[in-house]
């Protein structure tokens, strides 16, 4: 069933509100997180030479902002949460724009590189296609798109006071396919672990030249 505009406005505003409510807890239980992995395989795809100037799309309180920035490249922040915003802001210098992932605004053709980590599975499926799309068109010809989500089997709703929608990979492939993004990789996190103990599937995207 389509999701109206009022349904969409209150998916927004739960998930929002309740990060907004959580956001000191949530800024310590993830400051230790080892995504190195994750940063590895975005700037191990992206062409030219470094610095790059990187898109942390969804960066919560800043960590990755932090991470970047301390390995030379010049990092931009973007969250829906007003408080995540600050705090990344305060932690990492960085510039950080809040907007919501629905009505964003993106500069054409900034960036060399997308960090996504754990974020893009907010975002219903029926608006997926265009918030790709425009991720895509943020991209400089040749950039690179990480992603990282929570692996599912294509179905969607709400978690408690968040919204989610879990992907398999043939139907994630699908998507950014079809956004006009041609895939460098795919793993499944943690590493090291059996398929069944792996819930987050990773993937790396090349907007072609």
């Amino acid at each position: 069933m389509k999701q109206t505009p009022d349904d969409l406005q209150q998916i927004t505003a739960t998930t929002l509100g309740h990060y907004n409510s959580v956001a000191e807890g949530f800024r310590e239980g993830t400051r230790d997180h080892d995504v190195s992995q994750n940063i590895d395989a975005l700037l191990r795809h992206i062409q030219g030479e470094a610095p790059f100037d990187i898109l942390d799309f969804g960066c919560g309180p800043g960590r990755d902002l932090q991470t970047f920035t301390r390995m030379g490249h010049t990092a931009v922040g973007l969250d829906g949460s007003e408080k995540f915003a600050q705090m990344a802001r305060e932690d990492s210098g960085c510039e950080v724009w809040q907007q919501d992932f629905l009505k964003l605004d993106l500069p054409a053709e900034r960036f060399d590189g997308i960090f996504a980590n754990a974020v893009l599975f907010h975002i219903p499926r029926q608006e997926l296609p265009r918030v790709l799309k425009q991720l895509r068109g943020a991209l400089k010809p040749g950039g690179v798109l990480f992603s990282s989500n929570p692996r599912g089997e294509n179905q969607e709703g709400w978690n408690g006071p968040r919204y989610g929608a879990y992907h398999d990979l043939a139907a994630w492939q699908q998507l950014l396919t079809e956004a006009g993004f041609v895939e460098l990789e795919h793993y499944y996190r943690p590493a090291g672990l059996p398929r069944e103990q792996q819930p987050w599937l990773a993937s790396v995207w090349r907007r072609p030249v």
